[in-house]
């Protein structure tokens, strides 16, 4: 199910979806703190208690040109549903 523009997903707001698949989908937002464009990846909740996802929760890798920040956000998906 995509996220509706508008919706926050903590400091961040959803602007449109940019892609889906097998391993979840890909948002354009903004991130209110920096004021920045951002990507956001919501993996879809079947991956949620997944082992390998317990160590991702949370991590935030910020990309060499520092444009883009991709967040995996399983749990946050399966609470807001």
């Amino acid at each position: 199910m995509a996220l509706a523009a508008g919706k926050r997903l903590g400091p961040h707001e959803i602007l449109s979806l940019i892609g889906a698949g097998g391993m979840g989908e890909v948002y354009k937002a903004r991130d209110t703190r920096l004021d920045r464009i951002v990507a956001i990846k919501v993996l879809p909740a079947h991956l949620a208690d997944r082992p390998e996802v317990d160590e991702l929760d949370g991590r935030t890798d910020l990309f060499a040109f520092g444009a883009v920040v991709y967040e995996m956000l399983a749990r946050k998906q399966r609470n807001d549903s």
